[in-house]
């Protein structure tokens, strides 16, 4: 995902206490991605999440000018931001403001028979984050749009001034393992009968409400216990996912992988919920079962705690990895496409 530099000065200093400078996106994991994911000389990566380039920057280092980047990502201001960075380690570059779920048809558009390493963190960008006006985080003021794709159509506000009772309940239950998910999404729901929810600030203090918390005493409970959950976390990163359709993107990157794999081809996966990584742990041991996979990790990566104190952003990141056994054909795709839908497939226009 992106990263941003930060100045030697800005940057300790606050990770030294313990927390990543505003406006930056250390990458996580990124030694032990290298280490598993093994890029060599002449190979093709189809980098899932370029972001800003992090990650991508150390594949290329490994694939060399003989080797291919493919590489995609929904941000698009994020991806030209990359493209000059990435464009100067001199080697070839095809890079898609898509959704990772284009990835067997950009093969077919580069004409290639598949990639040898498939890569994706699915993290939210710190600049992402840290962008008021995108309204992802619950530290900063501005509206609830949330999309990382600006070409959807649904925001955060039109998601909570519409769902049902049910759907924000099973939403903040599945998607974030929200144990009071019952008691927000009925007072989300009175709420919204009154006055439109279109704001984070609303939304925090409606989740403090529903949880009988006081913002003001949480904070001072709070203030010495390093790395504790601020109460509206949950919800916000359910309803991301919801306005991203996050889950089922990645459930169609996983059912494709394979065929768009060469024969001891690698795929990594860095998650940071609960959700993500049941999903590829499953794919994973399901596809060894197969015979599609030869082999797999054995349990999950996580990051050190040295890391964790430098970037605590990083601390629910959860990587697995797996190598192709076997030839498996890329998926056919239609010659021809109708109107894009994001409300049907969040791929781009």
């Amino acid at each position: 995902m992106p990263a941003m530099k930060s100045s030697h000065l800005s940057g300790r200093p606050f990770r030294a206490r313990g927390h990543t400078p505003a406006g930056t996106h250390v990458p996580v994991l990124p030694r032990e991605v290298i280490a598993w994911l093994r890029p060599a000389r002449g190979e093709v990566v189809a980098d899932c999440t370029v972001g800003y380039g992090s990650h991508a920057v150390k594949f290329l280092e490994g694939i060399g000018r003989t080797g291919r980047l493919i590489g995609f990502d929904v941000d698009g201001k994020e991806l030209e931001r990359a493209r000059p960075r990435l464009a100067a380690c001199g080697v070839p570059l095809g890079l898609y403001h898509r959704n990772f779920t284009f990835l067997a048809e950009a093969l077919k558009v580069e004409g290639l028979d598949g990639a040898d390493i498939i890569f994706a963190d699915l993290g939210v960008s710190g600049m992402q984050v840290d962008d008021p006006s995108r309204g992802i985080s619950y530290k900063n003021e501005g509206p609830l749009d949330m999309r990382m794709d600006d070409r959807l159509e649904r925001t955060g506000a039109d998601l909570l001034a519409t769902l049902s009772r049910e759907e924000l309940s099973a939403a903040l239950r599945e998607l974030s393992d929200e144990p009071d998910h019952e008691r927000i999404a009925d007072w989300l729901v009175r709420q919204r009968a009154v006055q439109p929810i279109t704001r984070t600030s609303q939304l925090v203090r409606l989740v403090f409400d529903a949880k009988g918390l006081s913002r003001k005493t949480w904070r001072e409970e709070t203030s010495t216990r390093h790395g504790e959950l601020h109460p509206a976390a949950r919800t916000f990163q359910a309803l991301r996912i919801l306005v991203n359709n996050e889950l089922e993107n990645l459930k169609e990157l996983l059912r494709i992988a394979p065929g768009c794999l060469r024969p001891g081809g690698r795929i990594g996966i860095i998650g940071f919920h609960s959700g993500e990584d049941r999903l590829v742990k499953r794919s994973f041991r399901e596809g060894k079962r197969a015979g599609v996979y030869r082999a797999i990790s054995d349990s999950v990566i996580q990051p050190r705690a040295g890391e964790v104190r430098a970037n605590p952003r990083s601390a629910s990141a959860k990587f697995r990895w797996a190598r192709k056994e076997q030839a498996v054909a890329i998926p056919e795709v239609p010659p021809t496409r109708g109107p894009w839908d994001p409300e049907k497939r969040s791929t781009g226009p």
